[in-house]
């Protein structure tokens, strides 16, 4: 093979264009790593429209991670205490499908739980839907999408009644005002934040605010920095809007036309004026007032945000406040305008068209809807009922069902709960009791593997052929260009294999992804996320596409043109077809600080590094970048605790400690402390940022607050402290944020 391949970087929700070529090519030296291995060359894919021939590091270095500890064939053993043990797929598909149907006779089909991934392919992700919600009747599918975007999800389905980013890419660089809220999009959406940027450096007009604790990357190319204490952002967002409310800068006639639920939003914002805002955010008012003007100075406001906002017991309420700016001031369905949330996997947005979370249907349908359930169990030939009207269990409760012991089968796939679950000892120890548990992933080992009976290997990106849909709804189709190593097998495939087992043969007559795919996008006709136009054929003959593309728009000239933004028209999907305001009071913190654990933890990604690490962690070049953890600490409060520049600290919260070097610096608000998630135990010794958070969860999402929790700071310099001294510390008094 000599020609290149065109792809999509299997990382953030970016979507960014690859063109992958083999490591050999005539008359070229071999592209090798610094081992001598060869590697696939990598490069920006320039007709790709989203990305237009950008890449960052973790894109432009994926090809040095695809070979490497890879999981070659399926594996079991009977007890966790045992070794493993290499066995065939016969023997591995017979283990998994003889207590599938054990579990189904002795405690019913919803003791089975599979947990999934925003790295699936769409294939993928509906297989498992079809498997697990169709044939066996069990709505117990989750993804970590649960743990990022859901949030967003809910928030967007009470506002407008379906899911779904409004905004294209080409609203970077149509704005008047680009808000940035909880989202470090210099590090954790590059692509996107390189465009905006360009784009703002070239009109001096334009103004950028960036509303985070910490001064990111992000905020350094910020005209306002709002370092807003943890907990706030309804506040903030409600300050906004009253100073809008009272100088009259509000979008009358789109209220009156296009909206419901407006007088009550105007009682509640008319609590919160500037003084008492800026008081409770930690900001100056008038810093406040300057945010406020610039939406009323701006014809197109376009917000952003990603996990800051979303990770929060109050997700959906802050998703929605954003939203209520956008509906009082119009600032939706037009170019350069709209609230639009950055999607953190690269198919977290196909995982939720294809229903991949516990409340959700394929076709951006509900569990609890009877015609919904009706149509799927038509065009997958169950049974009427087959559907259960239930939602299933969450990421989280599948967890707690280990606790309780109602849980028989837990099968997890291509993601790392290990690491990236909240309250990780209490996570691990509910691992550990899981009777039978199923871990199909690329890559081994990885800290969840540790907990499994049954490993099996996945073929992984660059090795399957399937669809994926970024941040801007734009679905890629993404070729296979090796072979998978060993015995590994596809998602769907395996999927599909265990379904055939089962019994529902007709269902899974599959052989090949691009029929996944037809079927797939049948079922989202006359839906919200209409895709009855796009197939593999079609992918890859034309390039990316956005959604809706339904196939009665085929061939019409403005198609591309009405796919870029939706609510263009503002009718809304809600029976009325008006966009639903929402009335909050800020709640604040779930676990605010307090003189036992005075300091707020947040958390969050890296430049280089991805999630776990189970890829990046692998790449020299990443790990040369991002060679360990740390914490960042105020130097107010690292004075406060005499604590010097790469001192190492014990952080202990109510349910683990974990300990860092510190890194003193400003670019965090005093009270406030924050460490990198990537590294779990096979990467580092104790410094698991999820030994540290909580798992309460926002009531409409089911999202746990992952970026704040209590903690204490407890200096572990030897010239301080004995042992039994840092066991008996008891935290120096510091102003509490709340």
């Amino acid at each position: 093979m000599t020609d290149s391949t065109k792809t999509l970087c299997p990382y953030c929700g970016v979507g960014c264009g690859l063109e992958v070529s083999p490591p050999a090519a005539a008359g070229k030296a071999t592209n090798r790593d610094s081992q001598g291995n060869p590697v696939w060359k990598v490069r920006g894919d320039k007709a790709h429209p989203s990305s237009q021939g950008m890449v960052c590091v973790k894109g432009a270095t994926i090809a040095e991670a695809i070979a490497k500890s890879r999981l070659r064939y399926p594996m079991v053993r009977d007890a966790l205490n045992e070794e493993f043990r290499q066995v065939s797929w016969e023997e591995a598909f017979e283990k998994i499908v003889n207590r599938i149907q054990a579990v189904r006779q002795t405690q019913g089909a919803d003791a089975i739980c599979m947990y999934g991934s925003g790295q699936f392919q769409t294939e993928d992700y509906y297989i498992a839907q079809k498997l697990m919600k169709g044939c066996l009747g069990t709505n117990n599918f989750d993804a970590n999408s649960r743990l990022c975007m859901s949030s967003a999800v809910s928030g967007y389905i009470q506002s407008f009644g379906a899911d779904g980013p409004p905004c294209c890419y080409e609203d970077l660089e149509q704005t008047d005002c680009a808000f940035l809220i909880g989202t470090n999009t210099a590090e954790c959406h590059p692509i996107i934040f390189n465009r905006l940027n360009k784009y703002c450096k070239q009109n001096r007009n334009v103004k950028m605010v960036v509303v985070d604790p910490r001064h990111t990357t992000t905020a350094e190319a910020a005209d306002l920095h709002l370092a807003i204490h943890p907990g706030t952002d309804i506040d903030l967002l409600n300050g906004i809007a009253h100073l809008l409310m009272r100088w009259g800068c509000i979008d009358l006639d789109f209220i009156e036309d296009c909206t419901s639920n407006f007088p009550a939003y105007a009682e509640t914002i008319q609590h919160y004026t500037p003084e008492m805002v800026a008081q409770k955010c930690g900001i100056s008012a008038a810093d406040l007032e300057t945010a406020a003007r610039y939406w009323k100075e701006s014809k197109r406001v376009l917000s952003m945000w990603s996990m800051g906002v979303n990770q929060s017991s109050e997700g959906t309420a802050k998703v929605r406040t954003i939203i209520n700016l956008h509906l009082m001031t119009g600032q939706i369905g037009k170019p350069g305008a709209g609230p639009f949330s950055l999607t953190g996997q690269p198919n977290a947005m196909g995982g939720r068209e294809a229903g991949g979370l516990a409340h959700l249907l394929p076709g951006y349908r509900s569990v609890k809807n009877p015609q919904h359930r009706a149509e799927l169990e038509g065009v997958w030939g169950v049974p009427a009922g087959s559907i259960s009207p239930y939602m299933g269990r969450t990421a989280w409760e599948m967890i707690t069902g280990l606790e309780s012991e109602e849980v028989g089968v837990l099968w997890i796939a291509a993601t790392n709960p290990a690491v990236s679950m909240p309250d990780l000892e209490r996570t691990k120890a509910a691992l550990l009791r899981s009777p039978f548990t199923i871990y199909q992933d690329a890559y081994y080992p990885t800290e969840t593997a540790a907990y499994a009976h049954v490993l099996l290997p996945a073929a992984q990106w660059s090795e399957k052929t399937g669809v994926m849909t970024n941040s801007e709804r734009c679905v890629t189709l993404c070729s296979a260009f090796r072979q998978p190593p060993g015995e590994a097998k596809a998602d769907w495939e395996i999927f599909a294999e265990v379904g055939r087992r089962l019994g529902f043969t007709e269902q899974f007559a599959f052989s090949a992804a691009t029929q996944v795919y037809a079927e797939f996008t049948k079922i989202t006709r006359d839906r919200p996320c209409d895709m009855s136009g796009l197939s593999h054929e079609r992918l890859r003959a034309e390039g990316p596409q956005q959604w809706p593309c339904p196939e009665s728009e085929l061939g019409k000239s403005d198609r591309h043109e009405k796919a870029k933004r939706l609510y263009t028209d503002f009718k809304f999907h809600t029976p009325d077809g008006r966009a639903k305001f929402a009335a909050y009071h800020s709640r604040g913190l779930a676990e605010p600080p307090d003189p036992k654990y005075p300091y707020v933890l947040t958390n969050g990604r890296l430049y280089g590094h991805w999630h776990t690490q189970t890829r990046t962690g692998r790449i020299e070049k990443i790990q040369q970048m991002h060679p360990n953890p740390f914490i960042e600490i105020h130097p107010r409060d690292a004075a406060t605790l005499r604590i010097n520049n790469d001192d190492w600290v014990e952080v202990r919260s109510r349910r683990g400690k974990a300990k860092f070097p510190a890194k003193v610096t400003k670019a965090i608000a005093p009270g406030t402390v924050f460490v990198p998630m990537h590294w779990g135990a096979l990467w580092a010794e104790q410094a698991e940022a999820n030994a540290l958070t909580h798992p309460e969860a926002c009531p409409d999402s089911g999202q746990p607050e992952l970026k704040a929790c209590a903690v204490q700071l407890v200096p572990l310099s030897s010239s301080l402290f004995s042992a039994q001294e840092v066991e008996q510390y008891d935290p120096a008094p510091s102003p509490i944020s709340v």
